[in-house]
């Protein structure tokens, strides 16, 4: 087994793999570092940058939906009316127009952004902030003209959920248009994990961190600074005087050098900042890169010599192997049999699978033609122990009409039962095709209802309505007498009269059967127990009693027309029953 198709490709690809990571691990050089540092420096500026244009597209967006409230008729109208009355209901209906403009923003809004107006005074649109004077955000602005807001909490938002997640803001006085007076503030609020999360993508090797700061060094979003103090004020300081919008600032710690990536924001004075150690950044990148010399050695090596080996060893056998499979998936396994054992490979897995499949192949033929004629033979006994079934039980009806007839003398009526049932009995006898046609079958049931007619005189009606166009239409023989003697019989056993409706209609590609009585009807359990016991050949077979010719007849129609027959049978207790039969000719 130690040449293995298995074996063989693992001692290929170690050698394949390990001289060449000796080899580019020899010599690449210590020069490499300062390239990699360059690179790590643009790409983290680049990452900073985009970071920076998420932040002012948010920043921007809540400016916009601050001035959008403010310049709108309905806040300037709630405004002039709390300056003269907070408790008429002038001033109540206004508040809540403007509640519904500010709830309204927010749906409409993606970044779930939420507005409150409130006054100098504390009055507000979602409560009464007596206290707003002690209120951090708001002394920055009033005294600062702080308008972005570092992450917070607060409880006069619309919502329950936002009352209890952190946020940032953008604060925009809140100006009388008339007058150009500031009377309070609007506050646009975003989620904080809106930036968090965003900012979290931003990570140079394994212990790397960003954070955004404002210029005294306290974060911007939720969370703790874990740059060492050190770091950070000697990073602000440096900040703080150079001219530059981004840069890199490099700083010693603890004999660790550490590399701080940063980015001036122009929105509220904010500072992004990314740091990272030289012994954390480098030991990833310097890994990177040298994988990325083993993928690219190793990928072209293994490209030319595999691809020979493999060409010749597996691709070329299991080639054949797949063009005998096409044959199969056709049907056509003489020829896939005989296409196999040209088949040669080398190697021990691969003529396994081309033996086993010969096998399989050979062993599938015979299953296949062996299942495939016993089912036809079970379908053959199947359908003639049908034919016979029905014969009997017809004939032994017939037969006491007769009888009963010639006991009451009416031998005319006999002599006309006696031709009705010879032509009748020549139809039955005529065994070069079980298949007539539908209008051969409404002739053979005329005579029947002929024969009914006589028996049953004026107590029985019987219509039937021929669509011409079914005439031609080949059908099964004895579907319709069978039927038509169960309606009589069981129309008869309640009332005194019966009424029969034979019935046959072409609507497109398909054929409608109908045979309708006003007897007895059948429970919802019987047609539920018929259904089931005839969706297999043999409950017909065994079926007796109430139902056996229409299971005859059901199953005689489902082996002959299979998926292309359905039926439907509509019967009330006491009322009648209609059976349809449904033959698609498609």
């Amino acid at each position: 087994m130690f040449f293995s198709l298995r074996n063989r490709f693992l001692l290929m690809f170690t050698c394949l793999l390990t001289i060449p990571f000796l080899i580019l691990s020899i010599i690449i050089p210590s020069f490499f570092t300062s390239i990699i540092r360059e690179q790590t420096q643009e790409s983290t500026l680049e990452m900073m940058n985009q970071y920076s244009l998420y932040v002012d597209s948010i920043t921007t967006q809540a400016e916009d939906l601050g001035k959008q409230v403010m310049v709108n008729q309905t806040t300037q109208d709630w405004l002039r009316k709390q300056k003269q009355s907070q408790s008429s209901e002038e001033s109540i209906a206004l508040l809540n127009q403007l509640r519904e403009l500010l709830t309204s923003i927010m749906i409409n809004n993606s970044k779930m952004m939420t507005i409150s107006v409130q006054l100098n005074d504390g009055t507000g649109t979602w409560g009464n902030n007596t206290d707003i004077d002690n209120v951090d955000w708001f002394h920055d602005f009033i005294k600062n003209d702080q308008r972005f807001v570092k992450s917070h909490l607060d409880s006069f938002q619309q919502s329950y959920e936002m009352r209890s997640r952190v946020i940032n803001s953008y604060i925009l006085p809140l100006i009388d248009t008339n007058t150009l007076m500031i009377n309070g503030t609007i506050k646009v609020n975003f989620p904080s994990e809106l930036l968090d999360a965003s900012l979290n993508k931003i990570k140079l090797g394994k212990n790397g961190s960003a954070y955004m700061i404002t210029e005294h060094g306290e974060n911007v979003l939720p969370g703790n600074i874990m740059i060492p103090n050190e770091i950070l004020n000697h990073s602000l300081k440096d900040i703080k005087t150079s001219n530059k919008k981004e840069g890199l600032i490099e700083a010693k710690y603890n004999k660790e050098n550490y590399l701080v990536f940063y980015q001036k924001l122009p929105v509220g004075g904010w500072i992004l900042i990314s740091e990272v150690t030289e012994s954390d950044l480098f030991s990833k990148v310097n890994q990177l890169q040298r994988n990325l010399f083993i993928t690219s050695a190793f990928v072209f090596v293994l490209t030319i010599v595999v691809s020979f080996i493999l060409s010749n060893n597996i691709t070329s056998p299991l080639g054949k192997l797949a063009n005998a499979m096409r044959f199969i998936e056709r049907g056509d396994f003489t020829e896939a049999i005989r296409v196999i054992p040209a088949i040669q490979s080398p190697n021990n897995e691969v003529s396994y699978l081309i033996n086993v499949t010969n096998r399989t192949i050979d062993r599938l033929k015979k299953l296949i033609e062996t299942e495939y004629e016993a089912n036809l033979r079970r379908k053959d006994a199947e359908y003639k122990a049908l034919l016979l079934q029905i014969n009997p039980h017809f004939l032994n009806n017939t037969l006491e009409i007769i009888g009963s007839l010639a006991v009451q003398g009416k031998n005319k009526e006999v002599m006309n039962v006696s031709v009705y049932l010879g032509r009748m009995l020549r139809y039955s006898l005529d065994t070069k095709s079980n298949v007539v046609t539908l209008g051969e079958e409404l002739k053979y049931i005329k005579s029947y209802t002929d024969i009914l007619s006589l028996r049953y005189e004026d107590s029985i009606k019987i219509q039937i309505e021929e669509d011409p166009l079914t005439k031609t239409v080949p059908i099964v023989k004895f579907i319709l007498q069978p039927l038509v003697e169960n309606a009589v019989k069981y129309s008869y056993q309640e009332k005194a009269q019966a009424d029969i409706l034979i019935k046959t209609e072409k609507v497109s590609s398909k054929i409608f059967i109908v045979v309708e009585d006003k007897g007895i009807g059948m429970s919802h359990e019987v047609i539920s127990n018929l259904v089931t016991q005839t969706e297999e050949t043999i409950s017909v077979l065994d079926s007796s009693g109430f139902s056996i010719g229409l299971r005859n007849v059901l199953g005689r129609l489902r082996l002959y027309y299979g998926h292309n027959f359905s039926y439907n049978i509509e019967s009330k207790k006491h009322e009648g029953t209609k059976i349809t039969f449904i033959i698609d000719l498609k």
